[in-house]
């Protein structure tokens, strides 16, 4: 992917979300409230691109040890979702998903997901040496330690990362409040 869209917005044309790895037993060993919040955000986020008919793909880190994706965001889930299992901790080192990113043919990845030191700031570095625009959405991603989400955020903003929050995105989405699905989108946020 070699076109990056002029603008650090990011728009429903050209974006897809990645939720990497909300899985149930990765997902208990975050704090109870931020392991709540994340499965809000990152919800609304999926609904959000299912009512705007934004490509969604989720992954599953080795589920046979981890589990599958957490039941609260199966819910919350586009019917037309990818599930993608994988072992590497960087989507991008998956040929399956790799090519799910690729053939969505959006030049803008929005990420939310678990661990944000771990599989979700190695798929948004590669994704950015890949040629892709990232945003990750800093309130709809976690780590165990909030020390090390703090320093994935700030190694991925000086590597172009754009770091954003859920509330944005979904604006940037609708850009407009006469977008027919404004009430909709703005039902996630409430």
């Amino acid at each position: 992917m070699n076109h990056t869209p002029p603008s650090p917005l990011c728009s429903a044309e050209h974006s897809q979300l990645l939720v990497v790895d909300i899985q149930a037993k990765l997902a208990v060993a975050m704090d109870a409230d931020t392991r709540r919040e994340v499965y809000r955000r990152a919800g609304s986020l999926a609904q959000g691109a299912g009512v705007l008919g934004i490509p969604v793909t989720v992954t599953e880190q080795y589920p046979q040890g981890i589990g599958h994706t957490a039941g609260e965001i199966q819910g919350m889930l586009p019917e037309a979702v990818r599930v993608l299992e994988k072992t590497t901790f960087s989507c991008c080192r998956d040929e399956g998903i790799m090519g799910a990113v690729k053939r969505a043919e959006r030049p803008q990845v929005v990420i939310c997901g678990m661990e944000s030191h771990v599989c979700v700031l190695q798929t948004a570095l590669l994704l950015v040496e890949a040629g892709f625009q990232v945003f990750v959405v800093e309130d709809a991603v976690c780590s165990r330690d909030p020390r090390n989400k703090a320093n994935a955020l700030a190694r991925m903003a000086r590597a172009g990362v754009i770091i954003t929050n859920f509330e944005s995105v979904l604006f940037e989405w609708l850009a407009d409040s006469r977008h027919p699905k404004f009430k909709e989108i703005l039902n996630l946020i409430r």
